[in-house]
């Protein structure tokens, strides 16, 4: 069988959830640095478009239109990545989606569909590539998690807890590789602070406040650590001074650290523009919000009077 890649160059990457955020952005700079990357999203005239930006710059990509908690349309991203390059070294399960509010605000239907996409897409692309990986015998699952994974955050609360399932199931999984002695296959959790990316316009929000959080990251960090987990997977990875810190934080102090970050979330939502209550793009994609950094900072900076 083949040995784990130790280089950039060649290495097949699929990358769910790559038509906006650090999931494009990662895309890009995987094709950039000479992988070969399967994007896969819901927007498909994105992914296209995306593909033609990294075909022209001298990179190898295709798209695959996919809904994560469709089981069917998971298997069509594993086939076309397989179909087309006869194996995957990489595959990124960076999906999320968010319902932003108090809990009992936000209906059945959208909780419903964060653990759809969240938990359930995950495990079905976890699913696809472990068993293509055994095949092989060898392979990396980078899952996207967020410092939620950790610290249960207010008003994310079906998305926190889904992010913790994230976390968990990472654990098991790396247990179970080793007690199956597969020792080249590697398991990797992100754990990002808040990040400025479209997460947060595309997110359902019943605050009736504009999406917003205390000292955002920008996104570039989170995409430098998804391209390197490709290569180098930790278990547990928050990414960056402040996700570090609240993760040694609520190790040390959980109650206290819960407790001020709700503070935090509550005071920044009130701080926001009005906006009424709506779906977001969680049940049906939106033709906005494409790029990388999703522009959350330079609002904040103005309601701010910066």
């Amino acid at each position: 069988m083949a040995a784990r890649p130790d280089t950039l160059q060649n290495l097949v990457v699929v990358v769910a959830g790559a038509s906006s955020g650090f999931g494009r952005g990662a895309a890009v700079k995987l094709a950039a640095h000479g992988a070969k990357v399967v994007l896969a999203a819901r927007r498909k005239n994105v992914l296209d478009e995306i593909v033609q930006e990294i075909v022209a710059s001298g990179g190898t990509a295709i798209s695959v239109e996919a809904d994560v908690s469709d089981v069917n349309q998971v298997a069509e991203i594993h086939n076309a990545a397989v179909g087309t390059f006869n194996r995957i070294d990489v595959w990124v399960n960076n999906v999320g989606v968010g319902a932003i509010g108090f809990f009992w605000d936000i209906p059945l239907e959208d909780h419903a569909r964060v653990v759809d996409v969240n938990l359930k897409g995950l495990i079905y692309g976890a699913h696809a590539a472990l068993r293509q990986f055994r095949t092989q015998g060898y392979g990396t699952l980078v899952n996207v998690g967020s410092i939620d994974s950790e610290v249960p955050l207010a008003l994310q609360n079906t998305y926190a807890a889904t992010k913790a399932g994230v976390l968990s199931l990472s654990r098991s999984l790396n247990e179970e590789l080793r007690l199956a002695g597969e020792d080249d296959i590697k398991v990797g959790t992100i754990m990002p602070w808040a990040v400025d990316t479209p997460w947060w316009t595309h997110a359902a929000n019943y605050t009736g406040h504009e999406p917003r959080m205390a000292m955002m990251d920008d996104p570039e960090i989170v995409i430098d650590a998804i391209v390197t987990a490709c290569l180098h997977p930790k278990e547990e990875q928050p990414v960056g001074w402040k996700a570090k810190t609240s993760d040694i934080s609520h190790h040390l102090m959980p109650d206290l650290t819960e407790r001020l970050s709700a503070d935090i979330a509550k005071k920044e939502t009130d701080k926001a523009s009005p906006r009424a209550p709506n779906q977001g793009a969680i049940h049906q994609p939106v033709q906005d919000g494409l790029g990388v950094d999703g522009g959350i900072r330079a609002r904040m900076r103005k309601e701010d009077g910066r």
